[in-house]
């Protein structure tokens, strides 16, 4: 990090007063105790947390001195002095934090408590409320200064509360009843904690030209119901809609095809998806509920923590079961599956929930629950702690580790011994190795092992027993053949345990691939007696970093749900943006030696509420990216959903002008990618994003897959300067788009797979020219870096180069954040990297990592040492007829004349080398342009005549030559760099070079940059 000491001095004194005044301070007028200031409570937080506030207003017309002013909760003994030079402007807002851990006077605000404001005697009660539970949110005066206490809708700390519930953010089509009779109805809900007012809300069906208006004076309290007769009927195939008072901005819809038996309703009420109810309830809760729980069970569970977990459902019934549209769900009510219409189980019969449908991984300590379609009847769930080595099944009554997966079929329950490994090589050394599957150590006691010949037997002596998880190695004396088997029999001598058939000694052993409950295949290499080495099995490196994890926040500063990260350097400071996705706001972090804290300038303390392009909606903000030109020119937020509207799904990628003071963002352009993208749940959208430089990605020759050809960044107009890539939870697919800028439309240039069954965050790492690719608990917490391959079928494309597990000292945590510090910032071999925790585990959302890294010089400091390589020439001999290759270039030059090489299939951004021959001359290395060009100039001194144009790699190999005819000067004329003394070329220039060198040294003298 950064250390600027009086900005540090400037940060360390404001975390010292744990106080948010707006507005700015003025000149103090001291209270009198005689005649009680304006001052009264406004707002009280006091949520359970480590950071309950209360707010105070100012309601006179002069600024009043509070230095010294005392609060208390009930109890007298429970005091918080507020410090010298507190003041309160006319009309402003001074927010406490009562329960700040670095005030050591500090005390919490109770369920059931009092907040009290004193002069600063101590004793002279200036205003006070008391409560009797936590609020939802705050409790504030509704009006500021002037009225009663009541719950606000949002927690508004240092600002005018907020007292009404909008009808967007609160009210829900719940009921249709589209009979096709004049009694049709249309049932409004209201899902938040207060009351809202609907007065002029417009309801139409799918005709603009049907409409009608709730009467003047309408409200509805808190879940309860509100039923509408339209004056239009509903058909058969129709829609219901419900928008704002305009007419046209629309809060919510509902469409069907046909005439529902009953209705159609929300399960459950205000929040759910639309089913056919079982009966109508207009103005009630809907009637949602199954009769009869069908004979469906879960039956096995495979979570092992990769892209192939499943869930298998029995049919125990008598009868088929139609299953469609049932939800599978994990621990997380945001993961979850949709079975597809039309599926049924028969009688007896498995139907296995497998990837894509189960869009979500299961982890080491998880659930699987299952409901009926209404999304609220639950059909059956069972939970677990710790992967199991083969998979969770019914056996009997219990449900625990099987013996071996057994996926759309009977469960395994047998002993959990199973043969693992075979080594049969034909001698006396050859070996089967057991694996206990199971959690338990198992007695193996008088069981007997056998080749294909009965008499061939190895009987197992008293007292042996395998661990749980561990492995017996079995020499039996016998040699095994070419074609032979190897057989374990219980001690009873009859019962087969497990048997392996071959047909040929393996080149290496044979092996259970995954290991323990896999079939047999040709292991990779032999592992007597540990895991084994299976062929496409994931490779995983340790963290390239130091494995030590360090929290960088205020103990519970930010709460749940933070997600995305990005970090920019600035001339002013380092600045961590994250974002958080509920509500969605984005925060404007800075460092003060210790913890990540918000920026306190331009209404930033609290971070910065965001809305869509529309101003209203609130933003599942889950990803945050910058451009090359920093968050001057923008800061862009993936999003999957608007969380006012829930329950829908909403992939955006959205822009915002962070440049203002306002407290609230609108975006200034967004991108809606839903027709792009596969259909996807609600909150298994969008979760990461990353910028990419065009010229990265056409130095490293990407392919464009929409035309199959290298991309080109002139192709796509008005897109910046380069290419936004999202990740996307639903499936670990990563998108690569061109987002006009101006328009708001965009074109998918790529789909990558990151390997990842979900992507949680996106990171592109420039000194590395690599992406990363961030997975959460759900994959242990591990990382892939891509690269963009340069041969084979896959060249142009972006292909997993590497899997890195997390640090060591790292939980397997809900990391859905990740932010890379420059590597130009490496110091002692290693730079800053950051996660933030989404679930916010142990007070803690951010966390700081270390990865290694590079010393580098600066390349424009001309002190630097360097080390040149000198390209060689390649024989002339070899430029022969069929060595010619693609280049092309003028027929004639004159000594000094730059020309034009084109470079025909040579990637555009690559580096080459240009000769002119007879005598090899090296004329430079240059970078093809994205037109696939060079540029050459031919030495002054070149004699005229025929010469050829030579192009090599920066490998020295031939990419091709071209003839070149050199015609000789005019008498008296000049080349074409000019003619006279260099010094006036040269002085100009090392006066620029000169200057250049002192900007140089006073950015470094300027500091290091933040780690």
């Amino acid at each position: 990090m950064r250390r600027r000491p009086l900005a540090a001095l400037i940060t360390s004194l404001a975390v010292a007063v744990p106080l948010v005044a707006l507005p700015a301070v003025g000149a103090p007028v001291p209270a009198i105790a005689a005649a009680v200031p304006s001052i009264l409570i406004n707002e009280v937080e006091s949520n359970g947390d480590n950071f309950d506030w209360v707010e105070l207003i100012n309601t006179g017309t002069e600024t009043v001195d509070v230095s010294g002013w005392v609060l208390k909760d009930d109890k007298d003994d429970r005091t918080l002095t507020l410090p010298a030079d507190s003041s309160i402007l006319a009309g402003g807002y001074l927010a406490v934090d009562v329960n700040d851990d670095a005030n050591p006077d500090n005390f919490g605000l109770g369920k059931a408590d009092t907040a009290r404001v004193f002069l600063v005697d101590g004793v002279t009660l200036v205003d006070s409320y008391p409560w009797d539970g936590h609020a939802a949110v705050t409790y504030g005066r509704c009006a500021d200064g002037t009225g009663e206490f009541r719950d606000t809708v949002a927690s508004t700390k240092g600002a005018a509360n907020a007292c009404e519930i909008t009808a967007d953010a609160a009210v829900r089509i719940n009921e249709i009843e589209s009979s096709g009779e004049a009694a049709d109805w249309i049932e409004l809900t209201n899902i938040s904690d207060f009351a809202v007012d609907i007065s002029g809300l417009v309801l139409k069906d799918d005709k603009d030209s049907r409409t009608d208006q709730i009467p003047s004076g309408t409200t509805i309290e808190p879940g309860a119901f509100y039923a509408f007769e339209p004056s239009f009927g509903l058909g058969g195939s129709d829609a219901a809609r419900v928008f704002q008072v305009d007419g046209t901005t629309l809060i919510d819809s509902y469409s069907w095809a046909t005439h529902a038996s009953s209705s159609y309703g929300r399960c459950p009420d205000g929040v759910g998806e639309f089913a056919t109810t079982n009966s109508t309830t207009r103005g009630a809760a809907n009637d949602c509920g199954a009769a009869e729980l069908p004979g469906v069970r879960i039956n096995e569970i495979e979570s092992n923590g990769d892209a192939t977990d499943w869930v298998e459902l029995v049919n125990s019934g008598s009868s088929a079961v139609d299953i469609s549209g049932w939800i599978i769900q994990d621990d997380n009510d945001s993961h979850a599956a949709s079975i597809p219409a039309g599926t049924s189980i028969a009688a007896g019969a498995f139907y296995v929930v497998d990837q894509p449908t189960l869009s979500f991984g299961l982890g080491s300590n998880d659930s699987v629950r299952v409901f009926a379609a209404d999304g609220v009847t639950l059909i059956d769930s069972h939970s677990w702690n710790g992967h199991s080595a083969t998979t969770l099944g019914l056996c009997g009554s219990d449900f625990g580790d099987t013996t071996s997966s057994t996926k759309g079929f009977a469960n395994d329950c047998s002993a959990p011994i199973r043969i693992n490994e075979v080594e049969s090589k034909g001698d006396s050394s050859d070996w089967v190795e057991l694996k206990n599957n199971g959690s338990d150590a198992v007695d193996v006691s008088g069981f007997a092992l056998k080749d294909n010949d009965d008499g061939h037997v190895h009987t197992f002596a008293a007292g042996t027993t395998i661990a749980a998880g561990d492995y017996l190695v079995v020499e039996p004396g016998f040699g095994l053949g070419g074609g032979d088997s190897a057989r374990l029999f219980s001690a009873d001598g009859v019962t087969l345990v497990d048997s392996y058939e071959w047909t040929s000694h393996a080149a290496t052993t044979y092996a259970r691939c995954p290991d323990g409950t896999g079939d047999f295949e040709t292991s990779k290499a032999s592992t007597k007696g540990a895991a084994n080495s299976c062929v496409g099995e994931l490779e995983t490196s340790p963290w390239p970093g130091g494995s030590t994890i360090t929290p960088v926040n205020e103990l519970n500063a930010f709460g749940d749900n933070m997600s995305g990260l990005a970090f920019e350097a600035t001339t002013s400071g380092d600045v961590l943006w994250a974002a958080k996705n509920g509500p969605g706001y984005l925060y404007k972090l800075v460092f003060d030696g210790t913890n990540w804290v918000p920026e306190t300038s331009d209404s930033w303390s609290d971070g910065k509420l965001l809305h869509y392009a529309s101003g209203s909606g609130d933003v599942d903000a889950e990803g945050v990216a910058l451009t090359a030109a920093g968050a001057s020119e923008g800061v862009f937020i993936a999003s999957e959903r608007d969380n006012s509207n829930s329950g829908v799904s909403r992939p955006t990628i959205l822009r915002y002008d962070v440049s203002g003071s306002a407290s609230e963002l609108t975006a200034s352009q967004e991108w809606n990618l839903t027709t792009d993208l596969p259909v996807i749940a609600a909150n298994s959208g969008l979760e990461g994003i990353a910028w990419i430089p065009d010229t990265y990605l056409v130095a490293e020759g990407f392919v464009d897959e929409s035309t199959n050809a290298l991309y080109d960044p002139a192709a796509y107009a008005d897109h910046g300067d380069g290419l936004f890539f999202v990740g996307l939870e639903a499936n670990g697919a990563i998108y690569a788009y061109a987002l006009d800028q101006t328009s708001g439309s965009f074109q998918r240039v790529a789909t990558i797979e990151s390997g990842f069954v979900g992507v949680m965050e996106l990171e592109f790492d420039a000194a590395l020219g690599a992406l990363w690719a961030v997975c959460d608990d759900t994959c242990e917490g591990r990382s892939a870096l891509l690269e963009i391959t340069r041969d084979g079928a896959a060249k142009g494309s972006f292909e997993v180069a590497t899997v890195f597990e997390r640090p060591s000292g790292m939980p397997n945590l809900n990391n859905e954040g990740f932010a890379v510090v420059p590597h130009s910032e490496c110091v002692s071999g290693s730079t800053n990297v950051y996660w933030s925790d989404d679930s916010n585990t142990g007070g803690i959302a951010l966390r700081s990592g270390t990865i290694d890294c590079t010393v580098t010089t600066d390349p424009t400091d001309p002190t630097d040492p360097t080390t040149p390589t000198t390209p060689v020439a390649v024989p002339a001999a070899s430029l022969v007829e069929a060595a010619r290759g693609s280049i092309t270039a003028p027929a004639r030059a004159k000594p000094g004349e730059t020309i034009t090489i084109a470079m025909g299939a040579s990637p555009a951004g690559t580096v080459v080398n240009t000769w002119i021959y007879s005598t090899p001359t090296l004329l430079g290395s240059p970078t093809v342009s994205a037109a696939g060009t060079v540029s050459a100039t031919i030495p002054l001194a070149l004699s005229p005549g025929a010469h050829r144009l030579v192009v090599t790699a920066t490998d020295g190999s031939l990419i091709g030559w071209a003839d070149i005819t050199i015609t000789a000067l005019e008498p008296g004329s000049l080349a074409f760099t000019g003619s006279g003394s260099a010094l006036p070329i040269q002085l100009p220039l090392m006066i620029l070079i000169a200057g250049f060198a002192m900007v140089m040294i006073r950015r470094r003298e300027a500091g290091v940059s933040s780690r």
